[in-house]
């Protein structure tokens, strides 16, 4: 996830679009035009908008591209006002949690019929999940993060767990009244989220439009224990603090197994004398390592919850077939090859061989083709938002009783999605 959108179900759009959104066969455009897309922040490489500019003019003559970058501040702020234009843009990315929200404002075009063409099974299925409203495609995968577990030698030296119970044993072994063995203060809800998904449990499941809580699910009390243990046992990290920063404790020698996002990677290994965000390059992560969080069988890697992006045409484009030629460039091996090689897990899994050979990269795209999705309601912004998630973790970390605090985040979860 970049950013949650919390105000996005209060603009009351909706029935603006409705009708926008049903539409899957593109219209045919005029000889000649320009074709605008919305990239969002610096991730995508310099590299990547010339292929896509370049291949789309050379395919499409008489026609330009022109790609805007936009904050993710913008998503939040202005993309439901200028998507709802007589000027909307063509193509946009937003954030792949983000995806539920603007589908079901009428946003995004239904671009199901292309979706064997863009990739079909090979798409990152979590992010096809967020993506998608009643058995339809509106968003594309367009790439994609994920979280990995960090270590150091100079911190820990045992060897790399293959079990998630090995994972929890060896870190509750590990830690000191000075050292975290798992880094996990109690408002790290994404962190959390494996060890209820890998026991069988569930954030929540839709039955037919109802949706039930999944966390007091026997999978989610048994993911839930083994949580709490690791909050009693294996980490010092504060119970109600977040994630912010954890390349600080980790540089300072205080962490065996850091579970982070893999562009955490860049903040270890920042220059020491960096005076906003120092590192350790020459310390702590002068031999770094990691692994995809293992899964309750050897063999298998936990689902993790993946963050990335998503990529949609507008459906008051007037240019629907052009941004279709366009975003099948941008899922085609080329353009993906480009986002891969600069380290940005792909869309499609095939095309994970282009990931530059380095042991980090390597464990993240085993992590993401393992990732789950969070569920895809238009409420669930508003899920995050209300910090349920968060708050219940601080009681077990606390040493709440478990199946009560599941029980009580359950109702909440439900209340916000059913309504």
């Amino acid at each position: 996830m970049k950013k949650s959108l919390g105000a996005l179900s209060l603009l009351g759009v909706s029935a603006l679009l409705l009708a926008g959104c049903a539409s899957g066969d593109a219209g045919q455009s005029a000889e000649t035009g320009d074709l605008t897309v919305w990239l969002v922040g610096t991730d995508t490489p310099q590299d990547a908008r010339d292929y896509l500019k370049k291949t789309f003019e050379a395919e499409n003559e008489g026609w330009t591209l022109t790609i805007e970058e936009k904050t993710w501040a913008d998503t939040a702020d202005n993309y439901v006002a200028a998507l709802s234009s007589n000027d909307a843009p063509d193509l946009v990315e937003v954030g792949n949690t983000q995806s539920p929200g603007f589908i079901d404002q009428g946003l995004f075009l239904d671009i199901s019929d292309l979706q064997a063409d863009l990739g079909g099974d090979e798409l990152l299925q979590s992010f096809v999940e967020l993506g998608s409203a009643d058995g339809s495609l509106y968003a594309a995968p367009y790439y994609a993060g994920s979280r990995i577990v960090f270590y150091s030698p100079s911190s820990y030296s045992g060897e790399v767990p293959t079990t998630l119970e090995e994972y929890v044993a060896d870190g509750i072994a590990a830690t000191t009244a000075t050292k975290s063995g798992i880094y996990a203060p109690g408002k790290d809800w994404y962190n959390a989220l494996p060890y209820v998904w890998a026991n069988g449990g569930e954030i929540a499941t839709q039955d037919g439009d109802t949706w039930k809580g999944g966390f007091s699910s026997s999978g989610g009390i048994a993911g839930l224990t083994m949580l709490q243990d690791v909050y009693q046992n294996a980490t010092i990290a504060p119970a109600d603090a977040d994630e912010t920063d954890p390349q600080v404790p980790f540089c300072a020698g205080e962490i065996g197994f850091l579970s982070a996002p893999a562009w955490v990677k860049w903040s270890i290994l920042a220059p020491a004398d960096d005076a906003k965000a120092p590192g350790c390059p020459e310390t702590v992560g002068a031999d770094l390592k990691a692994f995809a969080l293992p899964g309750m069988t050897a063999g298998e890697v936990a689902p993790v919850f993946a963050g990335g992006s998503n990529i949609a045409i507008a459906a008051k484009s007037d240019a629907p077939d052009k941004a279709e030629a366009a975003l099948k460039i941008i899922l085609s091996e080329g353009y993906q090859k480009i986002l891969a090689e600069n380290g940005l897990i792909p869309a499609l899994t095939s095309f994970a061989d282009f990931l530059p050979d380095d042991e980090i990269t390597v464990e993240a795209a085993k992590a993401v083709a393992s990732s789950k999705a969070v569920p895809a309601s238009p409420n669930w912004s508003e899920v995050e938002s209300s910090g349920v998630i968060k708050d219940a973790l601080v009681k077990i970390a606390q040493g709440g009783d478990v199946t009560a605090i599941a029980t009580e985040l359950d109702g909440q979860i439900e209340a916000i999605l059913n309504k």
